[in-house]
């Protein structure tokens, strides 16, 4: 058991030390009144880099050492598939749990990581950052004045200019392990389309391909490595250059969804996974106008088209400058984990939600069964309704 002392402090783990365990990093550049107690992953060279991340915390290789060591929460950012198991476990050990986007990889896996969370009542929180990226912050905080009227339709491209070295060459492209990438990337944007039109999908049709990287031969994957010992982002360039590919490759690298929400407004998420520039650009259209966003992290900017009719017109009737976040994703992470810390500790209220976060889930679950069906419609399955400290955040209100 951890032994060091932390002052009153929340006494953390983190689960899984690849690429995405640095989130812990920002509980002490924040200053934040929580420490990193423990970390654990079953690859030992993981744990040695972690321990230079982590300096301060006890090394384990099993999650379910962890779970007899009194902690207040734990951060997993353990690959997706292990998201529902290891979430379940924490919560049942009465162990507040952050749990990396997506909630599971598929619907009744989220199903059962909010049973848990209801039948113990432990504090669960889904890592959905992008609500605090400032780029969809201004688009919220637009709608909400009213700038474009009630909103209608909603449209999303997603360039993933780096996907061949973020999504190919490892566990992201087996299915097995993902479900796809509709799911496993487009969750952080289906939950944004959700956020901003208030409302959630109930119906779903797609289609996509797997039309670049499956056509590669150079595989073997990149073993026990993580993103940042092989990404270059000055190499690798066109895309059918790449070496090194997954021995699995069989996600999708294009993918587009249409969606139906249950307050009326229509969507469309597209990605594509081997543009030469990465961002996403976002449409909103509204009874009395639309935006529309141009970068979505430093030097961005929402344009807003509301005055009058026209033809087309570079300029716009409002344009805000998107403000700069020091930290990943815009500085949407830092205060990801500040508002967790806060949540466990004093229980306030989330812009993060797990109950959204399993309908993001759900709509890309669904789209999956749609593109691999060959585009048919399918409906979102309802979510029970959950108890009180699981509050769909739309009816809290």
């Amino acid at each position: 058991m951890p032994s060091r002392n932390t002052q009153g402090k929340l006494r953390l783990g983190v689960v899984g030390l690849g690429l995405r365990s640095s989130l812990g990093r920002h509980v002490a550049e924040r200053g934040l009144p929580a420490a990193v107690t423990a970390i654990c992953d079953p690859i030992a060279s993981r744990r040695e880099s972690g321990g230079t991340l982590y300096p301060d915390a006890d090394q384990y290789a099993d999650h379910r050492e962890l779970l007899a060591l009194d902690l207040d929460g734990v951060v997993l950012t353990t690959p997706d598939h292990t998201h529902e198991e290891l979430a379940i476990d924490f919560l049942e050990a009465g162990v507040a749990v952050f749990v990396d986007k997506p909630l599971a990889i598929t619907t009744a896996g989220c199903d059962r990581v909010l049973a848990a969370a209801a039948r113990t009542g432990t504090k669960l929180y889904v890592g959905h950052n992008m609500r605090h990226m400032p780029v969809v912050q201004v688009m919220r905080e637009l709608i909400q004045d009213g700038q474009i009227g009630a909103v209608k339709a909603i449209w999303c491209r997603h360039f993933v200019g780096h996907g061949g070295d973020f999504y190919f060459k490892d566990w992201h492209a087996d299915r097995r392990r993902t479900t796809g990438l509709l799911l496993q990337k487009g969750a952080h944007d289906l939950d944004v389309i959700h956020w901003l039109a208030d409302g959630y999908t109930t119906r779903v049709n797609a289609m996509g391909g797997l039309t670049v990287y499956g056509d590669i031969t150079a595989r073997g994957g990149q073993g026990d490595k993580t993103l940042s010992d092989w990404y270059d982002p000055d190499r690798n360039w066109p895309p059918t250059s790449l070496t090194g590919l997954n021995d699995v490759v069989d996600v999708e690298d294009i993918s587009m969804m249409n969606m139906y929400l249950d307050n009326g407004v229509f969507a469309t998420y597209q990605q594509c996974h081997y543009t030469p520039d990465y961002w996403r650009n976002y449409t909103v259209i509204g009874t009395r106008g639309r935006l529309e966003n141009f970068g979505d992290t430093d030097g961005a900017v929402v344009k807003v088209w509301n005055g009058r009719r026209s033809g087309y017109r570079v300029d716009a009737d409002l344009v805000v400058e998107v403000p700069s976040g020091a930290g990943g994703h815009g500085g949407a992470d830092p205060e990801l984990l500040a508002e967790f810390v806060s949540f466990v500790r004093a229980g306030v209220p989330t812009l993060t939600s797990s109950v959204a976060a399993r309908q993001a889930v759900a709509a890309g679950y669904a789209a999956t069964e749609s593109l691999r069906g060959g585009g048919v419609p399918v409906d979102v399955p309802a979510l029970p309704r959950p108890p009180a400290h699981l509050v769909d955040p739309r009816e809290a209100r």
